[in-house]
């Protein structure tokens, strides 16, 4: 009991403390509360945004109780729980007939209701040409399809020659009442709008279900019991897919899957939750160096009363439980305002979260064991923070306290071996984590003792620039020694700030090696900039047709001419006899194996350099060929024999031995088997077409690319291809993780410098009340609290950054490491600078000029007695 009382003595002095100074409590309450708002967010939208098999049954089979998909010539199919989660493999039958619905409702226990559901890419007539849409037919009418689609405006179609539309398909300049084309002539009435509870950014149109042609797959969605597992092994040894609501929601063991499907289910999810816990710990460091600055001048607010208690026979057990009450009732109270909030802040985010997915989310989910132990920390976070204020203001000194005398402690001199101590130990294990092939735990690991290792290394840095300040101008001179005589508060601050910068410094380098890598063997198909377009039908129409429009888009079109193949007794050039071992690099995209011109046109990959060019053009001139290959290879002459196909057989119509030159085009493929010149396809009498139309994908906007893709698809809705060569592009996840946390890192930046400065500032009043005093100006005061931030920030991050390079090097090697032997780099490192210059540099500046402009330029005068 009387430690009870003890402690409710220290809470109800600790709530009025927070009263009485309630600017000091409010920016604690906002450090603390910043991240339990931020981690409550962050993992109600994640599980907002993640639909698990369970949720997503409804937008897979409705209110079916499963979905049985008959494969073409599959006799039987062993699957896991979830097909399209987990996998299926099939056994194959070319003479076998796939199951009926017959067959599977018997194979069920007797007769259930089921409807089809088909499935299928159709064009789509529009008032600029034609677009590919996904068309699904599906009895809406029946119970079964509730919820595949959500009606937003008119109605659902129960008609036939009635349809649906989504709203991406809306904006191709359809409304509710017009009349559709779909395919190869059909027509429909678009009688309401509905969006697929699934995809949300492709053009779908839904109807009754012979809308859609059947094809050899089959699917229908089976009402009535639900379907056990016993149920769906039995449908999947007649050849059929199952996915059940009750087998999802109750999965089988690993035990009753078939042996084939049981190493996909099982997996090793420790390094998972390893690296949660990682951040868990790195993100619980961060708050406690972030509110300890506050704690330690909150406590040395109270040092005289702190001091007075002493005098009076408290104990130091008294005076830890007083400054350590502070923080308990401030991250209480943190903690049920950071959960409010980050519930609230998750909500308003969805839909900004919402709008560059291809998917819809799940329902709004708030997993109650993540929130409250987020909740959780935000407290133990708060009780940490002041640890050391607490042991530190029970340890001072009662009669300098009381005389009015302040300043800490000299610093430890142990605390820099260790800190060597524990960077040393950061960097070996960075290092063997480097050499192993899966070392990101042990790099993880390095990142952390790196982290602390810099923490006890902060004093003497700080310590040796004050030193250096001497040749500062007055504020920052001021400042340094200033945050060396105070370390108390100035060391955590520090500390946070280098923490952050650290964590974005190492992930931000093995990003961009990750990056680095992908960008390095991502292979083109052309020059960057190009657009291709072609009629895979062949269409002899079709290349004038499709230049003139992209002629009037202004895309500067270039006809490429080629040897048509379509057709049988059509000949078409080989090569033979070439002394080549392996099959030249060749791309099939333009739909032709021979090109036919006099020069190679500027749309190869950018691999294929001025000399290779100028090469390549002057055997084309000599009425040669040019050839491409991934590699050296000298090759002089080729034969060539024009053949034709006749009854699957080739027969030899001419033969020419011409020039060759090959092409090294690295990684790239060329656009075709080969470029032959115009003489040597007339030696050989081969049919020369239009083969392909190239155009400035750069001269057209979004829009304009769009209208001339609507226009080209109409002229053969069934074999026109478009497509443009954009390089390699970093994919939009990576992308907004990269600028979630560079944003993420500079909040903590700009919110640590800022505590530190501000807090600094106040304890520092009676300081700068005196340089007042001694003739110093107003705008002295704002160059003072400038070069307070310019400190810390400037120190934590050059700290932080040297830090944060060892794991970040060290990450790049298991990341990027090349395990096949190939000719390339071992592994890739590339370090992004202008982003750790902006961190470094740009943001410590900002952080000043938002302090020199917040600060306040005048104060009264107070009294001193030291």
């Amino acid at each position: 009991m009387s430690w009870l009382s003890g402690w409710r003595l220290a809470l109800r002095l600790a709530r009025r403390e927070a009263w009485r100074s309630k600017a000091r409590s409010v920016l604690v309450l906002v450090m603390v509360t910043f991240p339990v708002v931020a981690v409550i967010a962050a993992d109600v939208a994640q599980a907002t945004a993640s639909v698990s098999s369970v949720e997503g049954l409804d937008r897979e089979i409705g209110s079916a109780a499963a979905k049985v998909t008959v494969l073409p010539h599959a006799s039987r199919v062993v699957q896991t729980a979830n097909p399209d989660d987990g996998g299926y493999a099939t056994a194959h039958d070319s003479h076998g007939s796939a199951a009926s619905l017959a067959t599977i409702q018997q194979v069920l226990g007797g007769p259930r209701p089921a409807i089809e559901v088909r499935s299928g890419e159709q064009a789509v007539r529009t008032d600029l040409g034609v677009v590919q849409a996904q068309v699904n037919g599906v009895d809406l009418a029946s119970p079964l399809a509730n919820g595949l689609y959500r009606l937003t405006s008119g109605r659902l179609p129960t008609h036939p020659g009635e349809v649906a539309v989504n709203a991406d398909l809306l904006s191709k300049g359809f409304a509710v009442g017009d009349s559709l084309t779909i395919g190869k002539g059909a027509t429909a009435t678009i009688v309401g709008t509905a969006e697929s509870t699934t995809l949300r950014s492709f053009p779908i149109v839904v109807g009754p279900t012979d809308l859609v042609p059947a094809t050899g797959e089959r699917a229908w969605l089976v009402g009535g019991a639900p379907v056990n597992w016993h149920q769906v092994r039995s449908v999947n040894a007649v050849g059929g897919l199952v996915l059940s609501r009750q087998v999802v929601q109750h999965p089988p063991s690993r035990g009753e899957l078939p042996p084939q499907m049981r190493d996909l289910r099982s997996g090793d999810d420790s390094a998972v939750y390893a690296v949660l816990a990682l951040v868990g710990v790195m993100a619980l460091l961060e708050v406690v160096l972030l509110a300890g600055p506050a704690f330690a001048v909150g406590a040395r607010r109270q040092s005289r009363s702190l001091a007075l208690v002493a005098a009076n026979g408290g104990t130091p057990t008294q005076s830890r439980r007083i400054v350590l009450g502070t923080a308990v009732v401030i991250g209480a109270f943190a903690a049920c305002l950071g959960l409010g909030l980050g519930i609230l802040v998750a909500r308003g985010v969805l839909p900004f979260l919402q709008r560059p997915a291809d998917t819809y989310f799940g329902p709004f989910q708030i997993r109650w064991t993540h929130v409250l132990g987020a909740a959780a920390f935000g407290l133990i976070s708060a009780c940490l923070a002041a640890v050391v204020p607490a042991w530190i203001a029970s340890r001072q000194d009662v009669v300098a306290v009381l005389a009015g005398r302040r300043g800490d402690r000299a610093p430890s001199r142990r605390s820099p071996f260790i800190g060597l101590a524990l960077t040393a130990a950061g960097v070996v294990l960075a290092v063997l984590g480097a050499r192993r092939g899966s070392g990101e735990m042990l790099i993880a690991g390095a990142a952390v003792l790196s982290v602390f290792g810099m923490i006890f290394l902060v004093p003497v840095v700080v310590v040796g620039v004050a030193r250096l300040g001497r040749r500062f101008p007055l504020p920052l001179r001021y400042a340094v020694r200033d945050a060396a005589r105070h370390r108390t508060r100035t060391v955590p601050a520090v500390a946070a700030v280098a923490a952050t910068v650290a964590g974005a410094v190492a992930l931000s380098i093995g990003n961009t090696s990750d990056q680095a890598q992908a960008k390095a063997e991502y292979v083109p198909e052309y020059a960057v900039g190009v657009g291709a377009v072609t009629d895979y039908s062949h269409h002899r129409s079709f290349v004038p047709a499709a230049a003139d429009i992209l002629r009037k888009a202004g895309a500067d079109p270039r006809v490429l001419d080629g040897v048509t193949t379509h057709g049988s007794g059509t000949p078409h050039a080989a090569v033979t006899g070439s002394s080549r071992r392996e099959p030249f690099a060749t791309s099939d995209l333009l739909g032709v194996d021979t090109l036919v011109a006099d020069r190679l046109p500027a749309i190869l990959p950018d691999a294929i350099d001025a000399r290779e060019r100028a090469a390549a053009d002057a055997v084309l001139a000599r009425g040669g060929a040019v050839l491409f290959a991934q590699g050296p290879a000298p090759e002089d002459r080729v034969s060539l024999a024009a053949k034709v196909d006749s009854h699957h057989h080739q027969r030899t119509v001419a033969r020419a031995t011409v020039p060759a030159y090959v092409a090294d085009i690295g990684h790239a493929y060329g656009p075709a088997g080969m470029f032959l010149s115009k003489a040597a396809a007339h030696r050989l009498s081969l049919p020369v077409v239009p083969a392909a139309v190239l155009f400035d994908a750069t001269k057209l906007d979004p829009k304009g690319l769009d209208a001339v893709e609507q226009q080209i698809q109409a002229l053969s809705p069934q074999g026109a291809n478009v497509f443009i060569e954009r390089g390699y592009q970093v994919p939009s996840s990576e992308r907004v993780v990269l600028w979630i946390l560079f944003g993420l890192a500079g909040v903590l930046m700009l919110g640590g410098t800022l505590t530190a400065t501000f807090l600094a500032l106040s304890d520092a009043r009676p300081d700068l009340a005196t340089l007042s005093a001694v003739g110093a100006s107003p705008r002295m005061r704002r160059a003072v609290a400038s070069a307070y931030a310019v400190s810390v920030g400037v120190v934590g991050a050059v700290l932080g950054a040297a830090v944060g390079f060892v794991p970040g090097i060290a990450v790049s090697y298991p990341l990027t490491r090349d395990f096949t032997g190939g000719s390339g780099p071992s592994h890739y490192l590339s370090i992004p600078w202008l982003e750790i210059v902006g961190l470094v540099v740009l943001l410590p500046l900002l952080t000043a000029l938002v302090v020199g402009l917040l600060a306040r330029s005048r104060l009264p005068l107070v009294a001193r007695l030291d």
